[in-house]
């Protein structure tokens, strides 16, 4: 137990600048309070305590403004920078070296019924390792954020996300794809420097094929004012000086 309320501390430290000591960790920090909190919870949980157990993350709530289910799974070294407002779900999932920030909810989308099938699903996210959650980031259902994911703040994540990528917006697409965002630390989820809009990047794509089509469309039309004759249901290819039909039909 001491080595993994070091572990803990430690992964604080190393994810928060404004850390100095483990002394002012212990003493100090919401997050530590709350996760602290919710493994005394769990461990009552599990056995089947619920009661006492709904009584202890109900105390740390009211203590630390982070709301966590006791039957919730959570790996070691989890984070939650600042953490006011956090929520995370009772079928919610979380890997190894998992960072949070304030505002961020792992939330279910299934309709509350007095069955017990519905309350014994699958209904909140899973987090595998080393994923970084952006303050205000909303993951709703049982979707999956692949390995070293990030996602940036006030995203609202509604499908499964693939592993290494930073997925933005609402809804949440991706903004940088795989291998791109690696293992390397990201504040609120989001890369520093130029970070591309995928509207744009898809906006881009669309005016270079307008720009093409239209090209064709104006070497077809001199074709037909010169005279000369155009295959119907082929496609032409535009150049200088002549239009050639392309090997695509159209």
């Amino acid at each position: 137990m001491l080595k993994t309320l070091l572990e803990e501390i430690d992964g604080m430290i190393a994810r928060d600048p404004a850390a100095r000591s483990r002394l002012e960790v212990v003493l100090f920090y919401p997050a530590f309070h709350a996760v602290w909190l919710y493994r005394v919870a769990n461990w009552l949980w599990l056995r089947r305590r619920h009661l006492l157990a709904r009584f202890v993350s109900q105390f740390g709530r009211l203590f630390t403004g982070i709301e966590i289910h006791p039957g919730a799974k959570i790996g070691r070294r989890f984070f939650i920078d600042h953490g006011m407002g956090v929520v995370i779900g009772e079928t919610a999932e979380i890997g190894d070296d998992v960072t949070l920030y304030h505002d961020v909810t792992l939330g279910g989308v299934s309709p509350s019924v007095d069955s017990h099938d519905q309350r014994c699903t699958k209904r909140h996210p899973t987090l595998e390792d080393n994923v970084i959650v952006g303050s205000g980031a909303q993951i709703l259902g049982p979707i999956t954020v692949g390995r070293c994911a990030r996602v940036g703040a006030n995203a609202v994540v509604i499908k499964d996300v693939p592993s290494e990528v930073t997925v933005v917006g609402i809804p949440a697409r991706v903004a940088v794809p795989r291998g791109r965002s690696g293992d390397e630390f990201s504040p609120y989820g989001t890369p520093l420097g130029d970070l591309p809009d995928p509207v744009a990047r898809a906006i881009d794509g669309l005016m270079e094929q307008v720009t093409t089509l239209k090209a064709q469309v104006q070497d077809l039309e001199r074709r037909v004012e010169e005279g000369g004759s155009v295959t119907p249901g082929v496609a032409y290819e535009a150049e200088d000086d002549v239009a050639r039909p392309s090997r695509t039909d159209v």
